[in-house]
């Protein structure tokens, strides 16, 4: 959508719009909305206290450490990995294995509110890869791919029950050789695939395997 398709259909000047889009001008929150609902987004406003925790998703926080640490030495390993065209945003993590030339975009999920716009954002995220700053460091091209990280709780086993078909199209790799190519060297990628972690209080397992009752990326 344009800029002047978009400023008509929201109310919200298209000179406004230019400079909040160009990140010259701060969007009141009656704008973002004006915005997200012409584009059928969603807009949510997080708040969090000034004290406490550094860390503001302890539980992502902790899947992240645990992937960082099965992973194989032969994958070089990026987080928080900012892209910037056609998607802006940050990955969660980027392995990259030079031998293979392919890089990983992994995002990393504890619940699934829109399915459908996690799948977009994903592919679009690891599409903008090769905009970070991180891309002109690999000596030579690389394949990407991506792999989505779920934790297995009651609701997101339901939504991979209830969505099979969708996310196997997204998704196709098998979740053990997913496993494989991660945590062991030489190991083929198999391309875009899902693993589940099992957390249990500061317990966290990376499943080689999907959980009980989930057929997909059996």
């Amino acid at each position: 959508m344009s800029v002047s398709s978009l400023a008509r259909a929201s109310g919200v000047s298209q000179s406004h719009l230019s400079q909040v889009l160009a990140g010259q001008r701060e969007p009141s929150i009656a704008v973002l909305v004006a915005i997200t609902n012409v584009l059928g987004a969603d807009l949510s406003v997080r708040l969090y206290p000034t004290t406490g925790p550094t860390v503001r998703d302890g539980t992502q926080a902790r899947i992240v450490e645990e992937l960082l640490r099965i992973a194989a030495p032969s994958w070089r390993r990026s987080v928080e990995v900012p892209v910037f065209r056609p998607a802006r945003g940050f990955i969660d993590v980027v392995f990259d294995e030079p031998t293979q030339a392919v890089a990983v975009a992994t995002e990393v999920q504890s619940r699934i509110d829109r399915l459908e716009q996690q799948i977009r954002w994903a592919q679009d995220k690891a599409r903008s890869l090769p905009s970070s700053d991180l891309w002109r460091f690999f000596d030579q091209d690389r394949s990407i791919s991506r792999l989505l990280v779920l934790r297995s709780t009651a609701a997101t086993r339901e939504i991979a029950r209830r969505f099979h078909a969708t996310l196997a199209a997204a998704y196709p790799a098998k979740a053990a050789d997913v496993h494989a190519a991660l945590t062991s060297v030489g190991t083929p990628w198999p391309g875009p695939g899902i693993l589940w972690v099992d957390l249990r209080g500061d317990r966290v397992r990376v499943l080689d395997r999907p959980p009980r009752g989930v057929a997909l990326g059996r």
